[in-house]
């Protein structure tokens, strides 16, 4: 059977398209760019305080109600009523219908004075630590920015712990603590700030704890150029080439195969002496070993064993008792 008088969806499209390009317009495509995220309203919580005021209930005292740990609040006429997990107007709604029990065509207000149901710790190398609150939903970032911001000494990571049973952290470092009761997890601040790993930027839940430890140092001693501590902001760890280099390398009359690393045992003031090949490190035989937070690197001076000794362990005593003063 002849299709004439029929023309094809297909064929209008081409028809249009070879239209567009001829009058030099280009060809419309429907957008598919995403709706953009509508803020989400502030639930209610225990301890949030509300100022409640209704038309022809006089019996409602000009003063804040609480919501109890239970998320109830308690008003006259209207008896006990529940909260939490209501948005202000969903709140009023419920209210208002409450009231209408008693009272002929109530008017309700429902303000909130003081927010407490979504408390954040941030603490650390922040400009002000302490509990703040969510107030909805915000970003790791948004949160840190509740604390005014990293102090000049702030370290290159954000810890975050978050108990169980409010979910798991969304971050490829989370795992369980030792207790089993909360989950913990570190994010880079570097990548964190520059947005080079947007999926870091995580929404953060009531009751988190963020904590940014300061800068921690390793530090390089002895005959080198530039002895002193040296930071490992912006990684995770530091071998001893890498401090060496920060150091600017051996001084005048450096002894490399005699070197040693100082560390402080966990929990005590004792030190352990590990002793490092400067040497052979170099020349690319040996493990260029990883230095942990607060190790000292020592390079004695090429001289008479005595006086060098003295000299060493002049330094170590000195550059110990920094550390030890200086740990958290």
């Amino acid at each position: 059977m002849s299709n004439l008088g029929y023309t094809s969806p297909g064929s209008v499209i081409i028809v249009l398209a070879i239209s567009g390009c001829l009058w030099g317009q280009p060809v419309l495509q429907p957008s598919t760019r995403p709706e953009p995220e509508k803020p989400t309203p502030y639930t209610l919580g225990p301890d949030d305080q509300l100022k409640i005021w209704a038309l022809g209930v006089e019996e409602i005292a000009d003063k804040p109600v609480r919501v109890d740990p239970s998320g109830d609040i308690d008003l006259p006429l209207a008896g006990k009523v529940h909260a939490g997990g209501l948005t202000v107007d969903q709140l009023k709604a419920k209210l208002i219908e409450a009231f209408a029990k008693g009272v002929l065509r109530p008017e309700v207000s429902v303000e909130i004075v003081e927010f407490g149901s979504q408390p954040v710790s941030i603490m650390g190398a922040v400009n002000q630590p302490g509990v703040h609150q969510l107030r909805g939903r915000k970003t790791l970032v948004e949160v840190l920015s509740l604390a005014n911001g990293f102090r000049p000494d702030a370290g290159g990571r954000v810890h975050i712990s978050r108990q169980i049973q409010f979910g798991e952290i969304p971050l490829r470092t989370a795992k369980l603590d030792a207790t089993g009761q909360f989950q913990v997890a570190d994010v880079n601040v570097k990548d964190l700030l520059s947005g080079t790993r947007p999926a870091e930027n995580i929404l953060i839940r009531p009751h988190d704890v963020i904590t940014v430890p300061s800068t921690e140092f390793v530090y390089v001693i002895g005959e080198v150029h530039k002895p002193g501590e040296v930071p490992i902001k912006d990684r995770a760890s530091i071998s001893v080439l890498q401090a060496l280099s920060s150091a600017e390398g051996f001084g005048p009359t450096p002894a490399p195969q005699n070197a040693k690393i100082v560390r402080i045992a966990e929990g005590t003031d004792q030190r352990i002496e590990i002793p490092i090949d400067l040497k052979k490190l170099l020349a690319g035989q040996g493990e260029d070993i990883a230095m942990r937070p607060y190790d000292i690197l020592v390079v004695p001076i090429n001289g008479p064993k005595k006086a060098a000794m003295r000299a060493t362990e002049a330094a170590i005593q000195m550059a110990t008792g920094i550390v030890i003063w200086r740990r958290p």
